[in-house]
């Protein structure tokens, strides 16, 4: 794998987007940039300064009683939850303050929400956080699987997102392909990297990368 490329955020300058070139491929989709953002997930300034930006976006009049972490997003979700709580953003919650949490997936990798866990969706008003969007595919199945329990999504965070919306939703992003305007994510059967036959670098998912 190469060295890492960054963007700093314009605002915080603990928010650090870190990506590789090269060529990837996703559970759905073929990329040329790997985003690793683990260091935003775990290292406590880095999530709590990508929470904290996060939140800037809701601080208005948006309804929220719980956070749907996707894709290892738990400890930036408290973060932002924290900010929102201190900020005074409303939760119809009985406690006034916000669930994060995040899905567990079943074999076929279908997302269940168990009976123990089903009161923080239902009739919740769910915002879902998720590290990166490329096709859309995983939080469109993500978002089903909250309105199948009877929960109403307010809106979609991510660190990155090369999409603008998901199921007529807008994702809020801190960076996008403004950011990285050569970003791009092709069909596994029209890839050009794959045409031209280009090294596959690493598969990559939610959790990270194995190099091939």
């Amino acid at each position: 794998m190469q060295d890492y490329k960054k963007i700093d955020y314009s605002r915080n300058k603990d928010v650090v987007l870190r990506y590789i070139p090269g060529h990837f491929i996703t559970p759905h989709s073929h990329v040329n940039y790997y985003m690793d953002l683990s260091d935003m997930k775990a290292r406590q300034r880095e999530a709590r300064a990508t929470g904290e930006e996060m939140a800037d976006m809701y601080l208005a009049s948006t309804v929220i009683d719980t956070i749907l972490c996707l894709e290892n997003m738990e400890v930036v979700g408290a973060y932002l939850a924290n900010k929102l709580t201190k900020a005074g953003v409303i939760s119809k919650n009985a406690h006034k303050t916000i669930y994060v949490m995040s899905p567990e997936y079943d074999t076929s990798g279908q997302i269940i929400f168990r009976e123990n866990i089903e009161h923080m969706i239902r009739g919740k008003e769910v915002l879902m956080l998720t590290a990166t969007v490329s096709t859309g595919s995983s939080l469109s199945s993500a978002m089903e699987a909250v309105g199948y329990n009877e929960g109403h999504i307010v809106g979609v965070s991510a660190i990155f997102s090369a999409a603008s919306k998901v199921m007529g939703i807008p994702i809020h992003s801190l960076y996008s392909t403004t950011d990285l305007p050569d970003y791009h994510s092709y069909a596994p059967e029209s890839c050009p990297l794959c045409k031209d036959k280009a090294k596959v670098d690493a598969i990559c998912n939610g959790f990270g990368y194995s190099t091939v």
